[in-house]
């Protein structure tokens, strides 16, 4: 079964030197892939002009013209009202017309919750689509959401959130009975708010592998593989882990360059902190999946270099692969019927 993934080319920071370049990665790491690059054709087709590529790579490219970008800085409703022609909304309607299996973007996260919610719809029996990330621990890839997509949630809607994200994980990591875990400010049953209390009652009677509530420190242990909360306190624990990553690398990089010692211990230290590097590098669990929708989309971050880019598509192309929308659909209404 072949797979076909629209890249929104013209999103993100740095545009086509990006998009088109890590599409053409992806596609020389799964045979069974094709790209469809949506945006300024003549641009396009220059980057593609200049990677040299061979007949058989260029056999599984299309491009798709479209005459708008949609900017960070432009309102959800702006993109969504006024620029129809943009790359971002012509790459969702292939999904949505069925000439691509998934979308990727790095444009603006507001834009293509709004516009993917309007085109492609939501999934019987979901209220709110979540957007869903993997983020480092110490034993591998835990996956937290919401992130940010909805605050204020029912306890209704994280119990689709976890069944949601309980059946992305199961497909595209291979773990056979993915544990889940609810966020909360202490582990102990007692602990929450009332609307913890009611979430946590509804995952014990439903199916999933519910383990109980976790802390925030319990995020980066790797103890659970999914982490179920309100968009609201997901994003702020997501920003607040961002900035303690970036404090960490401005301290160690100000000490290896004090003086000369330091500097001279840097050298030595070097494979230690590329080891190190490599384990914490978020480009690595770059794309985040909205799911809920009826159909793939993954947003990519807007600053994501060539190689971060392509675990987006990778991202993309496993959901697609495993069918993730139709076997959420199915799950779904298995579990609702158990609740009734």
């Amino acid at each position: 079964m072949s797979i076909k993934v629209s890249i929104d080319a013209s999103g993100g920071d740095f545009g086509f030197p990006v998009t088109v370049n890590a599409s053409i990665k992806a596609l020389n790491s799964f045979n069974d892939l094709y790209i469809n690059l949506v945006g300024d054709e003549k641009k396009i087709t220059l980057h593609l002009n200049k990677s040299n590529l061979n007949q058989s790579l260029l056999n599984r490219i299309d491009v798709t013209h479209s005459t708008e970008v949609i900017h960070m800085d432009d309102s959800a409703s702006t993109a969504l009202r006024h620029k129809k022609d943009s790359s971002m909304r012509v790459a969702i309607n292939l999904v949505k017309n069925g000439k691509a299996d998934a979308c990727v973007s790095a444009g603006n996260t507001g834009a293509l919750m709004s516009i993917s919610r309007f085109v492609l719809k939501t999934i019987d029996g979901v209220d709110r689509p979540a957007i869903m990330s993997a983020v480092p621990t110490l034993t591998g890839p835990t996956h937290v959401l919401d992130l940010g997509a909805n605050v204020d949630s029912k306890p209704e809607t994280l119990l689709q959130f976890a069944i949601m994200g309980s059946i992305a994980v199961q497909n595209t990591e291979k773990i056979d009975n993915p544990s889940v875990g609810l966020l909360n400010v202490g582990t102990e049953e007692l602990k929450g708010n009332d609307k913890s209390q009611e979430t946590a009652e509804l995952l014990k009677k439903s199916s999933l592998n519910y383990i109980g509530f976790v802390e925030g420190d319990d995020i980066y242990k790797g103890k659970v593989d999914v982490i179920v909360c309100d968009g609201f306190e997901g994003n702020i624990a997501l920003k607040a882990s961002e900035g303690v990553a970036h404090m960490f690398s401005h301290f160690i990089k100000k000490s290896f360059t004090k003086n000369l010692y330091t500097k001279f211990v840097a050298l030595i230290a070097k494979p230690v902190m590329n080891d190190f590097k490599s384990r914490v590098d978020p480009g690595k669990y770059n794309g985040a999946s909205l799911l809920g929708l009826k159909g793939v989309v993954v947003k990519s971050h807007g600053n994501a270099d060539i190689d971060s880019f392509f675990q987006a598509i990778r991202e993309a192309y496993l959901e697609a692969h495993a069918k993730i929308t139709d076997k959420i659909s199915v799950q779904l209404t298995r579990e609702l019927e158990q609740h009734k």
